[in-house]
């Protein structure tokens, strides 16, 4: 299996909150929903629709899980939609207990064993983990080099504050990108792979 990053990320990096106002908020961020006009479904939602079936897992950090598990349980009939209610979704969290989890099929990654768990998945046949959102999850796979695509929805906004999707990294990590399409709203889907 591979490690699928996507992304919806302002010019300056930003990846915190794009879907809704109260999203999150931390750090007192006031600009939720900032991807909203910007969202193609054609370009965009084409894209993801498309890569959603090649993947055979979920990955999500707590916050991203407990947003997503409260949004996409009751929609159905589309492909994303159907994909990403039937898919084995995994959520890295050291406080989630297996009764607080309702979207099913979910397994529970414990923090110490968070690298080692997608080492292992990554060691397995079949398509992409598929992660969104979850900065801080990214930044820890970033890290690790446990990370084999990256398909960024390029979003043409200055944020001028808010979590990024990159850490600091003690090595540059190549990629190369292979495709850029670019959406009616002025987004562009661009899909890098890992060069090796």
């Amino acid at each position: 299996m591979k490690t699928l990053i996507t992304e919806f990320i302002s010019l300056d990096g930003v990846v915190q909150a794009p879907g809704a106002s109260t999203e999150d908020t931390d750090g007192g961020f006031a600009h939720g929903g900032w991807m909203t006009k910007y969202f193609d479904p054609e370009v965009v939602g084409g894209a993801f629709d498309e890569l959603a079936k090649q993947s055979d897992a979920l990955l999500q950090g707590r916050r991203t899980y407990q947003v997503s598990a409260t949004a996409w349980p009751s929609r159905s009939g589309d492909d994303f939609s159907d994909w990403i209610n039937r898919v084995q979704k995994y959520v890295v969290s050291d406080t989630l207990t297996e009764d607080a989890i309702t979207w099913h099929p979910t397994t529970i990654i414990r923090g110490r064993d968070f690298l080692k768990t997608v080492a292992d998945l990554r060691a397995q046949p079949g398509g992409y983990i598929y992660v969104y959102g979850s900065p801080t999850m990214v930044h820890s796979l970033l890290a690790a080099d446990l990370v084999d695509e990256l398909v960024l929805t390029v979003v043409p906004l200055v944020i001028g504050s808010g979590k990024k999707l990159f850490p600091a990294m003690v090595e540059p990590l190549p990629f190369d990108l292979v495709s850029a399409v670019m959406a009616s709203t002025g987004a562009q889907v661009c899909r890098y792979v890992r060069a090796r």
